[in-house]
C-alpha cells in the first residue's frame, strides 16, 4: 500500500476477483480498501494462497501496465532498509506519478514481462549495437582501455575515475555507455542538474545516434517525464540519463549505473527516506552485478573508500600526463603590492591574480573569477564595531542589493532603512562578504572596455565565446569558454574553507578543481590562480591535481575521528521529548554509541547515532521499527530520521 507509515511498512494479502484477474499482474498501480478507505497500492506478486483466512477483495486496478519491475521492486526495498524508511517512500521515487495521455500508447499486450529479452530498439541490428567502440578518449588512463573492454564484453568491472582538467567527460561517459550497448546491455547515467544533461545529451547523440536514449528529469514535467519512464521500461530505449530522478529508472539488461561529480549536494534527494543518488546506484550494481563509474574531477572519501575495500579500481592518468595538462596554479594572498597597484586595489584583487587577469585579457583570452557568494553584498556588518548586521525583526542576516539599495533582510524581506547597531549603535554599513553582482562591477572598474559576463542562480551560462572577456560566476555556474580559459581565479576560498561542515575541505577542493578543469593546459597560457594558503591540505590538493591524495587524507582523519563514511551516523531530529522516545525505543546494537544532543533549527534538537560499517543494516532496522512503534501510537510530534546525512553539523 502506498501508506508511508513506518508500522504498515509490509506487504498485506488481498483476493483478486475474476473480473480483475487479467489485468491483475505484478507491478500495476491498484486501490484497495484499508481501514475503512480506499487507498493506492502496488501488486508486487501473485500467489495462489495466503497464511491469513480471512481476505478483503481487490478494488481496482488503476492502469494494466505492470510499471514497477520486480528489479525496481528489490532495489526499492533494499534502499528503505539501508535508509530506514518506509518502501512506499522509496515507491515514490521510484516510480513517476501516471500520466493517462503519455500511457495511452502503452497496452497490456506490449507492456514488459520479467522474461522478455532486451533486443535493440526499433530502426537498430544488433550489428549496429555491436559497432566498435573507439578506446582513443580513454587512452590518457593507463585502465581505461581495460574498462571499455570490460563492458563491451558484459562484464561487472567498478571504477572510481580522477578526470583530467580539461577533460570532455560527457565524451568519456558516452564512450562507456556505446561500450555498454555494443554488449548488448543498457545503462543508467545519473549527473547533478540540467548544464550537464544537456552536455551528456549532446554527446550521446553523437555516438549512439538519435532515439537511443531518453532523458529521464522532474524538471521535464509530469507528462514528459512519465513518457521516458514508458519508453525506458519497454525496451524502446537501451540507456537513461538524467538527474538523480533516473536512479531507479527501469532499463532492460542493466550493464552499467554510472554518476557524474558525486561529491554535488544536488545528487542527495530531499525527500524522505533521503537516498544519494551514488549510494543508490552502487546498491543496484550490487543487487544486479553491473558494471559502476564513479567519476569526477575529484574524488569523494565514500569513492576513495571503494577504492581502499576493493570494490572499485581507479582510473587515474599518470603524473606526467597530468603535468602536461595541467594550467600552471599558483596560491596567493593579500600582500604589500595590493596597496600599490590602483587597479588591483579597485577590483579587490592580490597582486598575482591582477596581473594573471591583465595577462590574459591582452593576449585576447577569457578569465573565469569564482566568487562563492551571489548577489551584491550578501552579508553586512556595522562599519565602526564590526558585529554583523542583523535585521531588527527576525534577527536575520541584512544584505546590500546594489550600490544605492537599502539594507533588507535576507529571510523575511523586510526593509531595514534607520538601521542602527545594537551593540555600539552605529549607522554606518561595511561588507562582510562581497557577491558576484559586486565583484563583475569591480572588476568592470578595473578593466574598463573589456565585456563582463555574471553567470548565477538569475541567469547560468552554458558557454562563452573565446575572446577577451571577464566571467564572473558562482560555485557549479561556471561556464565553458571556446577554447578554454587563459586565467582562472578562484577568490574568498576562506568563504569555503571555514565553514561549520565535515565536509568543508572536501566541497572546496570539488568547487575549485570544476572551474580549474575549464582553463587551458599550462603550455597554451592556462594559468589558475587560488587566494588561498598554499600549504592548505585541499590547497596542495588542488596545485598538484591530486584529489587522491587529499580523499585518502580526509578518510584517514575519519576513521580516527568517527565519521561517514568510515562508520555509519544516523541523525534523529525533532522535539526533545519526541527524540527522546524514539531512541528510548529503539535496540539499538550493543557497540552503538548515541552522541548529543545538539540544537537544531526551528527550535528542535538533533541526536547522532553512531555504529560500525558493518552494524549499518541493524541500525537502521532498530530506527524504523522504534518509528513503527510511535507511529502505531500515533505519537503527536513527528521525528526526522536520516541516515549518513551529507550535512552533520
Amino acid at each position: 500500500m502506498d501508506v508511508p507509515l513506518p508500522h504498515l511498512d509490509r506487504p498485506f494479502d488481498y483476493l483478486v476477483p475474476e473480473a480483475l484477474d487479467a489485468d491483475a499482474r505484478p507491478g500495476v498501480r491498484v486501490k484497495v480498501r484499508f481501514a475503512g478507505q480506499l487507498v493506492d497500492g502496488w501488486l508486487l506478486e501473485r500467489a495462489e494462497a495466503s497464511e491469513h483466512p480471512k481476505l478483503a477483495y481487490l478494488e481496482k486496478v488503476v492502469s494494466p501496465v505492470p510499471v514497477l519491475s520486480p528489479e525496481v521492486a528489490r532495489l526499492a526495498r533494499a534502499v528503505a532498509d539501508r535508509y530506514a524508511g518506509s518502501l512506499a517512500d522509496v515507491l515514490r521515487l521510484a516510480v513517476p506519478p501516471r500520466h493517462a495521455r503519455a500511457e495511452k500508447a502503452v497496452t497490456a499486450a506490449d507492456a514488459p514481462t520479467t522474461d522478455a529479452p532486451a533486443g535493440v530498439p526499433s530502426g537498430t541490428t544488433d550489428a549496429d549495437a555491436r559497432a566498435e567502440v573507439d578506446p582513443r578518449g580513454w587512452r590518457d588512463y593507463p585502465a581505461g582501455p581495460a574498462l571499455l573492454r570490460a563492458l563491451t564484453d558484459g562484464r561487472s568491472a567498478r571504477a572510481v575515475w580522477s578526470a583530467l582538467p580539461g577533460e570532455d567527460w560527457a565524451d568519456r561517459y558516452a564512450d562507456a555507455v556505446a561500450a555498454t550497448v555494443a554488449g548488448g546491455r543498457g545503462a543508467v547515467v545519473v549527473v547533478a542538474d540540467a548544464r550537464d544533461l544537456d552536455r551528456l545529451d549532446a554527446a550521446l547523440t553523437a555516438v549512439l545516434g538519435a532515439g537511443r536514449h531518453v532523458r529521464l528529469t522532474a524538471a521535464d514535467g509530469p507528462a514528459r517525464r512519465y513518457r521516458s519512464f514508458l519508453t525506458a521500461l519497454t525496451g524502446d530505449a537501451e540507456v537513461v540519463i538524467g538527474t538523480r530522478a533516473a536512479m531507479f529508472a527501469p532499463v532492460r539488461r542493466l550493464g552499467l549505473v554510472a554518476i557524474w561529480d558525486d561529491g554535488d549536494d544536488l545528487h542527495a534527494e530531499p525527500r524522505a527516506p533521503y537516498p544519494h543518488a551514488r549510494d543508490v546506484l552502487l546498491t543496484r550494481a550490487q543487487l544486479g552485478d553491473t558494471a559502476a563509474v564513479v567519476g569526477g574531477y575529484a574524488r569523494t572519501a565514500e569513492a576513495q573508500l571503494l577504492v581502499e575495500t576493493g570494490w572499485a579500481r581507479e582510473v587515474v592518468a599518470d603524473r606526467a600526463v597530468v603535468r602536461a595538462r595541467t594550467p600552471a596554479m599558483a596560491p596567493t594572498g593579500d600582500d604589500p603590492q595590493l596597496a600599490r597597484d590602483p587597479g588591483a586595489a579597485s577590483a579587490r584583487l592580490p597582486s598575482l591574480a591582477w596581473t594573471t587577469a591583465r595577462d590574459a585579457l591582452r593576449a585576447d583570452l577569457p578569465v573565469l573569477v569564482q566568487v562563492p557568494r551571489r548577489g551584491y553584498v550578501p552579508s553586512v556588518a556595522c562599519a565602526d564595531c564590526r558585529a554583523p548586521a542583523r535585521c531588527p525583526h527576525c534577527a536575520g542576516p541584512l544584505a546590500l542589493p546594489s550600490a544605492q539599495g537599502t539594507p533588507a533582510c535576507r529571510w523575511c524581506g523586510r526593509v531595514a532603512a534607520a538601521y542602527a547597531c545594537p551593540e555600539c549603535g552605529g549607522r554606518r554599513l561595511r561588507a562582510s562578504v562581497t557577491g558576484a553582482r559586486r565583484t563583475a562591477e569591480e572588476l568592470g572598474r578595473a578593466f574598463p572596455g573589456v565585456p563582463v559576463r555574471t553567470s548565477g542562480r538569475e541567469e547560468v551560462l552554458a558557454a562563452v565565446p573565446g575572446g577577451a572577456g571577464l566571467v564572473i560566476a558562482t560555485p557549479g555556474a561556471e561556464p565553458v569558454a571556446d577554447g578554454g580559459y587563459g586565467a582562472v581565479l578562484l577568490l574568498d576560498s576562506w568563504a569555503l574553507l571555514t565553514r561549520a561542515d565535515l565536509r568543508a575541505g572536501e566541497e572546496a577542493l570539488r568547487r575549485w578543481t570544476a572551474a580549474a578543469a575549464l582553463a587551458r593546459p599550462g603550455t597554451a597560457g592556462g594559468r589558475v590562480v587560488v587566494v588561498a594558503d598554499g600549504a592548505l591540505a585541499p590547497v596542495q590538493a588542488l596545485l598538484r591535481w591530486d584529489s587522491a591524495w587529499f580523499a585518502a587524507r580526509e578518510l584517514a582523519e575519519r576513521r580516527e575521528l568517527g565519521f561517514p563514511p568510515a562508520v555509519r551516523m544516523a541523525s534523529v531530529t525533532g522535539a526533545a521529548e519526541a527524540v527522546a522516545d524514539l531512541l528510548a525505543g529503539a535496540r539499538l546494537p550493543g557497540d552503538a554509541e548515541v552522541l548529543g544532543p545538539v540544537p537544531a533549527d526551528e527550535g528542535r534538537e538533533r541526536m547522532l547515532v553512531r555504529v560500525p560499517r558493518s552494524r549499518a543494516a541493524a541500525m537502521a532496522e532498530a530506527l524504523h521499527a522504534a518509528a513503527g512503534q510511535r507511529s502505531a501510537r500515533k505519537a503527536a510530534d513527528p521525528v526526522r530520521l536520516q541516515v549518513d546525512p551529507l550535512i552533520l553539523f
